[in-house]
């Protein structure tokens, strides 16, 4: 009983984080000094910006040939587009998976399939809602595509939104990665695209919550 109570309690931060909870602290900490209602007001925000950065741990199935969402939040419209022209696999349209991440969301992503990462590429851009369509063209992306230990090509693509001004990936290229593995996270509210074959039958469906790490998006390995 009492492990289960610490684990209700102790919530896992991501180390990225704890620079921005120290910065809320410090901040809260003075205005208590010089005006306790703000002061008060700061302690709500240092709250929030601690649940921001939680990093709960996931059970990740470990069926071969499984692909599983990369992000926590909602899953927007499914649609066939061509992958990002910087990865350089080709024009031909895939399906396209996009989750979407409010502020509430878990931030940090992970690996959807176990396999080799192929090319990494980062390109600004700008800064409208993610939750738009426009978002995936327009908008500052990290672009990564892999290579599946069932042979397939797919890629997956961190997007900045509205309000998120950061991107962090942590992976190279030629990198084994497993899937459920953590490779980054995009501050305050963001979007992760990813792109599967053509004639890939999806596992979810439009305004179904995901789940990074958990949640099955595609099986290839039937």
């Amino acid at each position: 009983m009492d492990s289960e109570i610490k684990k209700a309690v102790c919530i896992s931060i991501n180390r990225a984080g704890w620079p921005f909870i120290a910065l809320f602290a410090v901040l809260t900490a003075g205005l208590w000094v010089f005006y306790p209602p703000l002061g008060f007001v700061g302690v709500v925000l240092t709250a929030w910006c601690a649940y921001f950065f939680r990093d709960p741990e996931r059970i990740t199935p470990q069926k071969p040939g499984l692909v599983i969402s990369p992000a926590d939040g909602v899953v927007l419209p499914l649609a066939e587009m061509p992958p990002p022209p910087e990865l350089g696999i080709g024009d031909t349209a895939r399906l396209r998976v996009s989750i979407f991440m409010n502020v509430f969301n878990v931030h940090v992503n992970r690996i959807p399939a176990h396999g080799v990462i192929g090319k990494i590429s980062y390109r600004p851009g700008r800064f409208f809602n993610a939750s738009l369509d426009k978002a995936s063209e327009h908008n500052e992306r990290m672009s990564v595509s892999m290579k599946t230990d069932h042979g397939v090509e797919i890629a997956f693509v961190q997007i900045a939104g509205l309000v998120a001004r950061r991107i962090k990936c942590d992976l190279a290229e030629g990198q084994q990665v497993r899937a459920g593995d953590r490779f980054g996270l995009i501050r305050f509210g963001s979007r992760v695209d990813i792109y599967l074959p053509t004639g890939t039958r999806p596992k979810v469906l439009a305004r179904q919550i995901a789940v990074a790490g958990e949640t099955v998006i595609a099986d290839f390995g039937k």
